[in-house]
């Protein structure tokens, strides 16, 4: 007889026989999830021990007289016998306790140098900037209780909450936002994502070197008083304070949640590397009473397939994403677990430029792009209701209209003739082939993308294409790097909701621009829209949309949906088009029948 209780396994040799001799056949255990402590306190009250080993456990006996009596023992193998799948779950479900998916473990947890979703995600939980995210992911006041638009939308004056403390009970004063900043925008802080604050006074200034730190345009008026001072009226400014690198850091200067004090809804109890990131209910956070969740565990799980198994198991309340060729089977055997929505992101391949052909031919990049048949990759590859993407910039950002490639309308058959001729154009004519490698970060999802436009690239056009997959940190380093890339994996979550958000990563010099593209035309275009707004704003945005789409430094391929398996006892759960989910929202269903 075998009992599968989720991952746990006692393996054979180790088998029980029951000291009455009443049961005869041998009895394998599989107890729980690994940091299920129900069931690892019953598999050591009924004479087990557990071995972390790589993430797998290995069990063994301890001596008869440390056991439950028989009688005991087959009480419970009673009871778990009839119990069903969903009851087994129910009773390894930590009532007080959310267990997420988190995707890659976080390049960083420091609010001035973290770059990737799985890392922003986490910090919104621990820290809180002026603005933050309702329940619906709409901006709403955090730590600012209200904010006044003066000068004509130039200055923005924010007044502080009365209650808003650090986690060590220290009042959140305007100065703590100020040190912050300025620390953002020092030459040593490597704030790759201080550009987002460009709207700022004096900030492009300053990030170019040309001036000093302390000139930047946040002043604090009085300890509950805080002034930012914009360049030009920039609206989108309230969604960007809610962004990691505009929150505040204690006067303690610490950075590492470990050490320092934090202002979220939560505080960061554990942090196993590849493991486990364990939260605690922050106690001195302003909303505190309305935080359901005591303990909020993340897991980062790279792999899409081994987050679903971890799902299926019941180990997980939440994941991050769903595994590729897995949606219509999802969507009949978890359809009310499922959610799928639209997204405010795209995917692309990105190209280096520094790379001697794929910097120099214009006519190789568009036919690299047009050799993809994107309609296939969506529908046969991905499946989940993705959508071809012909812009960088995806659909449903306000009243922007994204710029497409010309050929969007065309056939795929046309596409493909297109390409041959361009890449014979740009000098490859077949008898020497082009070999490009193609970096990604470790995901199902994104090696099985790869694999496909290797395969598309050597039928249509005969390049020969190296698939090189990398850990997420060494991955994201190269790309940063630009030394060993060529063809890499690429995409953009927009930070707010606006084409800006998508189009600045590309300006000379920005430091998230891993293509190294460099247009004066494209750059100036760009600078211009912070000098006006409304229709006229969105048309430049369009022009310089247009010469990225021409110039071909990235491959759009996919817009995003959000996609998760959220078990039906987790409420709070809103869809939304940022996919933002703070945990401070989530409540749990303590009783399910």
């Amino acid at each position: 007889m075998q009992l599968l209780l989720n991952h746990w396994v006692l393996p054979k040799s180790h088998s029980a026989e029951f000291e009455s001799g009443a049961i005869k056949h041998p009895v394998t255990f599989n107890i729980g999830p690994m940091n299920n402590y129900h069931w690892k306190a019953q598999a050591e009250a009924l004479g087990y021990t557990q071995e972390q080993n790589r993430n797998r456990l290995k069990a063994k006996m301890t001596p008869p007289s440390k056991r439950f009596s028989g009688s005991v023992f087959r009480a419970f193998i009673a009871l778990v016998c009839f119990l069903s799948a969903d009851q087994i779950i129910a009773l390894t479900a930590d009532p007080s306790t959310v267990r997420r998916g988190l995707g890659p473990d976080p390049d960083s947890i420091n609010i001035h140098q973290a770059q990737g979703l799985a890392a922003v995600n986490l910090l919104r939980d621990l820290r809180e900037g002026l603005v933050t995210f309702d329940q619906n992911g709409e901006p709403a006041p955090g730590q600012a209780a209200s904010w006044q638009l003066l000068d004509g939308g130039k200055r923005y004056r924010f007044s502080l909450r009365p209650d808003a403390r650090w986690s060590n009970g220290d009042p959140v004063t305007s100065t703590d936002f100020v040190r912050a900043w300025r620390r953002a925008f020092s030459a040593d802080s490597q704030a790759t994502t201080a550009g987002l604050l460009r709207d700022v006074l004096n900030a492009d200034e300053i990030l170019a070197g040309g001036m000093e730190v302390k000139n930047l345009g946040i002043k604090a008026v009085d300890p509950r008083v805080l002034d930012i001072l914009l360049e030009q009226p920039a609206p989108w400014i309230l969604e960007i304070l809610a962004h990691p690198v505009s929150f505040p850091l204690h006067s303690s200067s610490l950075d590492d949640p470990r050490l320092a004090p934090v202002n979220g809804a939560y505080t960061l109890a554990e942090w196993i590397p590849r493991s486990t990131l364990r939260l605690k209910r922050n106690a001195e956070y302003y909303a505190v009473d309305s935080v359901a969740v005591e303990t909020v565990e993340y897991y980062p799980i790279e792999d899409p397939a081994a987050e679903l198994s971890r799902y299926r198991a019941g180990e997980l309340d939440i994941s991050e994403t769903i595994p590729a060729g897995r949606f219509n089977w999802l969507r009949q055997n978890l359809g009310s677990d499922l959610r799928i929505h639209p997204y405010l992101g795209s995917f692309w391949l990105g190209l280096n430029l520094r790379h001697a052909a794929l910097g120099q031919s214009t006519d190789l990049r568009r036919a690299l792009a047009l050799a993809i048949d994107r309609e296939t990759l969506v529908r046969v590859v991905l499946g989940a209701g993705e959508m071809p993407a012909w812009s960088m910039v995806p659909p449903g950002v306000g009243d922007y209209e994204p710029v497409l490639m010309k050929e969007s309308g065309w056939t795929q058959q046309q596409r493909e003739a297109e390409a041959i001729r361009l890449f014979k154009q740009s000098g490859f004519d077949g008898r020497e082939p082009l070999m490009l490698e193609l970096r990604y970060n470790t995901s199902s999802v994104h090696r099985r993308v790869a694999v496909t436009v290797s395969a598309m690239w050597k039928q249509v056009l005969g390049v020969l294409t190296e698939l090189i997959n990398e850990e997420w940190k060494v991955f994201v380093n190269n790309r940063r790097m630009g030394v060993v890339t060529e063809v890499f994996r690429g995409g953009w979550i927009a930070d707010y909701a606006d084409p800006s958000s998508f189009l600045d990563l590309f300006i000379s010099g920005n430091a998230l621009n891993s293509t190294f593209y460099a247009n004066p035309s494209f750059d100036e275009l760009m600078k211009s829209t912070s000098l006006t707004g409304g229709e006229a704003r969105m048309e430049l945005l369009g022009r310089a949309e247009s010469i990225l789409m021409q110039d071909m430094p990235v491959i759009p391929l996919y817009y995003y949906v959000s996609r998760h398996l959220v078990n039906p006892r987790v409420g709070g759960f809103s869809d939304n088009v940022r996919d933002i989910h703070l945990s401070r929202y989530l409540e749990l269903e303590t009783e399910k029948h």
